[in-house]
Protein backbone atom coordinates (compact mmCIF):
# COMPACT_ATOMS: atom_id res chain seq x y z
CA UNK A 1 0.00 0.00 0.00
CA UNK A 2 1.40 3.39 -0.97
CA UNK A 3 1.63 6.51 1.20
CA UNK A 4 1.48 10.25 0.68
CA UNK A 5 3.10 12.52 3.26
CA UNK A 6 1.44 15.90 3.69
CA UNK A 7 2.92 18.83 5.59
CA UNK A 8 0.24 21.35 6.50
CA UNK A 9 0.72 25.10 6.72
CA UNK A 10 1.33 24.90 10.47
CA UNK A 11 4.06 22.30 9.95
CA UNK A 12 2.07 19.26 11.07
CA UNK A 13 2.88 16.05 9.22
CA UNK A 14 0.10 13.74 8.09
CA UNK A 15 0.62 10.37 6.39
CA UNK A 16 -2.27 9.04 4.31
CA UNK A 17 -2.94 5.98 2.18
CA UNK A 18 -4.17 7.35 -1.15
CA UNK A 19 -6.66 5.76 -3.49
CA UNK A 20 -5.27 5.26 -6.99
CA UNK A 21 -7.05 7.30 -9.62
CA UNK A 22 -7.53 10.40 -7.47
CA UNK A 23 -5.55 13.60 -7.79
CA UNK A 24 -3.31 14.68 -4.93
CA UNK A 25 -5.78 17.53 -4.32
CA UNK A 26 -8.66 15.07 -3.92
CA UNK A 27 -6.59 12.90 -1.60
CA UNK A 28 -5.74 15.87 0.61
CA UNK A 29 -9.36 16.97 0.85
CA UNK A 30 -10.76 13.46 1.34
CA UNK A 31 -8.44 13.03 4.32
CA UNK A 32 -9.93 16.00 6.16
CA UNK A 33 -7.21 18.54 5.44
CA UNK A 34 -9.16 21.66 4.56
CA UNK A 35 -6.29 24.06 3.86
CA UNK A 36 -6.72 23.86 0.08
CA UNK A 37 -9.50 26.04 -1.25
CA UNK A 38 -9.41 24.28 -4.65
CA UNK A 39 -11.99 26.72 -5.93
CA UNK A 40 -12.13 25.32 -9.46
CA UNK A 41 -12.58 21.75 -8.25
CA UNK A 42 -9.59 20.46 -10.16
CA UNK A 43 -10.17 22.05 -13.57
CA UNK A 44 -6.79 23.82 -13.65
CA UNK A 45 -8.36 27.26 -13.71
CA UNK A 46 -7.13 28.66 -10.39
CA UNK A 47 -4.05 28.20 -8.22
CA UNK A 48 -5.71 27.56 -4.88
CA UNK A 49 -4.39 23.98 -4.58
CA UNK A 50 -0.72 25.03 -4.78
CA UNK A 51 1.76 22.66 -3.12
CA UNK A 52 5.51 22.25 -2.90
CA UNK A 53 6.94 18.88 -3.88
CA UNK A 54 9.92 17.39 -2.05
CA UNK A 55 13.08 17.97 -4.11
CA UNK A 56 13.96 14.28 -4.33
CA UNK A 57 10.57 13.39 -5.83
CA UNK A 58 9.91 16.28 -8.19
CA UNK A 59 11.21 14.47 -11.27
CA UNK A 60 8.78 11.56 -10.70
CA UNK A 61 5.78 13.76 -11.47
CA UNK A 62 4.14 14.03 -14.88
CA UNK A 63 5.19 17.06 -16.91
CA UNK A 64 3.58 20.39 -16.12
CA UNK A 65 1.19 21.79 -18.70
CA UNK A 66 1.47 25.34 -20.01
CA UNK A 67 -1.83 26.20 -18.28
CA UNK A 68 -0.55 24.97 -14.91
CA UNK A 69 2.70 26.90 -15.41
CA UNK A 70 0.77 30.10 -16.19
CA UNK A 71 -1.46 29.70 -13.12
CA UNK A 72 1.53 29.13 -10.84
CA UNK A 73 3.03 32.37 -12.15
CA UNK A 74 0.15 34.16 -10.44
CA UNK A 75 1.36 32.99 -7.01
CA UNK A 76 3.77 35.12 -5.03
CA UNK A 77 4.90 31.89 -3.32
CA UNK A 78 5.94 30.00 -6.46
CA UNK A 79 9.13 27.94 -6.17
CA UNK A 80 10.95 25.65 -8.56
CA UNK A 81 9.18 22.70 -6.85
CA UNK A 82 5.67 24.22 -7.07
CA UNK A 83 2.79 22.29 -8.59
CA UNK A 84 -0.98 22.41 -8.55
CA UNK A 85 -2.12 19.35 -6.62
CA UNK A 86 -5.17 18.94 -8.89
CA UNK A 87 -2.81 18.22 -11.76
CA UNK A 88 -0.97 15.35 -10.08
CA UNK A 89 -2.74 12.03 -10.58
CA UNK A 90 -1.88 9.55 -7.85
CA UNK A 91 -0.14 6.33 -8.81
CA UNK A 92 1.98 3.85 -6.88
CA UNK A 93 5.06 5.32 -8.61
CA UNK A 94 4.63 8.27 -6.23
CA UNK A 95 4.73 6.07 -3.11
CA UNK A 96 6.34 8.00 -0.26
CA UNK A 97 5.89 11.40 -1.93
CA UNK A 98 6.05 14.35 0.46
CA UNK A 99 4.19 17.55 -0.35
CA UNK A 100 3.89 20.78 1.61
CA UNK A 101 0.79 22.92 1.27
CA UNK A 102 1.87 26.34 0.01
CA UNK A 103 0.90 29.53 1.84
CA UNK A 104 -2.35 31.09 0.71
CA UNK A 105 -2.04 33.95 -1.78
Amino acid sequence: MSTLNIVTRDGSAVRVTPEPGLSVMEIIRENGIDELMALCGGCCSCATCHVFIAEDSFDQLPAMSADEDDLLDSSEHRRHVSRLSCQIPWSDVLDGLTITIAPED
